[in-house]
């Protein structure tokens, strides 16, 4: 694969990356895809499980998918596309990751400064008091419940609900602020996280895709590279450190 030399410049100048993610880094793990041609949502309606009232009316419906998930999400392993992000932090100031993702992999790569736009698979919550509950539940007794009574329930942004106000900050301000902001596995659909990437574009960012296949948002960027995140971001730094050395 040739990577553009515009490209490559533009990195030798960069302070600050920013990396959008979506599914599409982690399908790379064997983690199935919503919105894929094989994505859970075409075998089972969202509004069944991925919503407050549904919990309520049948946590064990919805905690036995959600363990389910959390099974091969925890069985997968961080892919080369997730490891050179990280291995990015040794060579520019800032590496910055914005995630629509929950499985908390960008973390166990090894990358440090992360924005989770719609929660962490790995983290609980009681739906009462709002106390944390983030070491492994025991579901022996049915849905596990808080000290206070309510029903805990993993930390997720469900359909209706809101985005984390912290979390969706600091990956605003990170949109603003970078100098190449990359688009990785996601086909930047689902607002308000899609709006990120607009709020990159005017402030004089560098719009990289990196995905599958063409999206909605393909017209709008500076490059597009069509393939798996594995293979192309270790391309793009390997072309980098040829740089700085040459």
């Amino acid at each position: 694969m040739t990577i553009d030399q515009s490209l490559i410049e533009k990195l030798k100048s960069a302070r600050s990356l920013v990396f959008f993610t979506g599914a599409g880094i982690s399908a790379e793990s064997g983690i199935p895809t919503f919105r894929g041609k094989d994505g859970i949502w075409k075998k089972l309606k969202p509004e069944e499980l991925a919503n407050f009232d549904a919990f309520m009316s049948n946590p064990d419906m919805v905690w036995e998918w959600y363990n389910h998930r959390k099974k091969i999400i925890h069985e997968a392993q961080p892919n080369k596309g997730h490891l050179t992000i990280a291995e990015m932090q040794n060579y520019f100031d800032e590496v910055i990751i914005v995630t629509q993702n929950i499985d908390n992999l960008h973390r166990r790569a090894g990358s440090k400064n992360i924005f989770e736009l719609h929660g962490n698979i790995e983290r609980n919550f009681c739906v009462n008091c709002k106390k944390f509950y983030n070491e492994e539940l025991d579901f022996s007794e049915g849905v596990p419940k808080c000290e206070c009574g309510g029903l805990i329930r993993p930390d997720v942004v469900w359909f209706g609900e809101y985005l984390p106000e912290d979390q969706f900050k600091g990956g605003e301000k990170a949109a603003g602020n970078a100098d190449v902001f990359f688009i990785v596995g996601t086909s930047a659909i689902v607002y308000p996280a899609a709006g990120l990437v607009f709020t990159a574009k005017q402030s004089g960012a560098l719009l990289v895709e990196i995905n599958v296949v063409e999206t909605e948002i393909s017209s709008a960027v500076d490059y597009s590279f069509f393939g798996e995140a594995g293979t192309i971001l270790p391309n793009i730094l390997e072309a980098y450190k040829s740089s700085i050395v040459s």
